[in-house]
């Protein structure tokens, strides 16, 4: 598939995540420092509390603006609630610009819940969406695999598990560089006899509709890194618990290994060696190194960020927005589902 170049711009909410807007400022300064001038950052906050992060680094010709909006969403913020009371808060204000078009994406490390639902009140749902999807990406051993739903949808329907496979499918084959991604319905085993209701009636309507998706069945947990899939459905529920497991795992591997050294278990020649594997196994696992997860169903392109994304995580959000415009991401799941509801 081909890009098309052009000068993307992407609205920062600098006010979101838990060091904003520190790491919000340094993350877009050292993109923007890498991109080579392909696009242009506008940071959305605090005016003040950005221009004095801003002193702090050498900004000369980078492309970079500041909206101010002094209002904030934090954590503990109802998602609808602050939406309709903080018009002048750094995500209402930047996902407004986004509707409006003065920005290409808008990416956020605030609240999830406030992020997912401000996306689908100010963008709206591509026609032929039921619900948006937060898709994750995870290491497995032929390459990376996509998980759909990561945490906006709890309570699912089957038909919504099916248009997350096809939402996942085309980011798969956009953004992950998979020609016919292969997906697979999360359950406690294989046959389309196992698992709760949802599960059972999900594997019937997906299957109902195989001509749509790779669809090759039930997976199973421990399938997933190996790689039997490129696309695993689920509800946001389970897709959640799951991504904040994984997202513990290179901590404990690291805790094992500094155990192992303090007790005299590896030697310096052991240690020198292993260093060198073991950081490509926590780099494959680092949610900083992609940065953020896209919502995928929206008439937009929403990054969505861990809320403690230190600024190499903010860095690579900003990359990721920049690819799902260029893909044209939105534009081929409005295709593919266009007459399918």
């Amino acid at each position: 598939m081909n890009q098309t170049p052009r000068t993307v711009r992407i609205a920062l909410d600098a006010m979101g995540g838990d060091f904003a807007p520190a790491n919000e400022v340094t993350g877009a300064v050292e993109c923007l420092r890498q991109c080579g001038g392909r696009f242009h950052v506008v940071l959305v906050g605090d005016e003040p509390r950005i221009a004095a992060e801003l002193a702090k680094h050498d900004t000369a010709g980078l492309p970079l603006s500041v909206v101010h909006a002094p209002a904030v969403i934090d954590m503990h913020d109802s998602p609808v609630v602050a939406i309709k009371t903080k018009p002048d808060s750094s995500m209402v204000k930047g996902m407004t610009m986004h509707k409006q078009g003065e920005v290409d994406a808008f990416v956020s490390a605030g609240n999830t819940g406030a992020v997912t639902a401000a996306s689908t009140l100010i963008l709206g749902r591509i026609p032929g969406v039921s619900r948006p999807t937060v898709a994750a990406i995870f290491p497995s051993e032929s390459g990376p695999v996509l998980i759909v739903d990561a945490g906006a949808v709890s309570d699912c329907r089957p038909q919504f598990l099916y248009e997350f496979g096809v939402m996942g499918s085309i980011y798969s084959r956009s953004m992950l560089k998979k020609s016919t991604p292969r997906v697979g319905l999360l359950n406690i085993g294989e046959e389309d006899s196992k698992g709760n209701e949802l599960a059972k009636e999900s594997y019937k309507y997906i299957a109902e509709r195989k001509g749509t998706l790779n669809f090759v069945g039930n997976i199973e947990g421990r399938d997933i890194l190996k790689g039997k899939v490129d696309v695993v459905v689920c509800d946001g529920f389970v897709g959640n618990i799951l991504l904040k497991f994984a997202e513990s795992i290179p901590g404990y591997l690291k805790h094992q290994f500094r155990k192992f050294a303090d007790r005299g278990l590896l030697n310096k020649l052991m240690i020198g060696a292993l260093r060198g594997s073991l950081r490509e196994i926590f780099r494959d696992m680092d949610y900083t190194e992609f940065g953020g997860v896209p919502l995928l169903g929206v008439n937009g392109v929403t990054i969505i960020g861990h809320g403690s994304s230190p600024p190499k995580a903010v860095k690579n959000m900003l990359f990721r927005a920049e690819e799902t415009v260029q893909f044209r991401v939105n534009e081929h799941i409005r295709e593919s589902l266009q007459g399918q509801r």
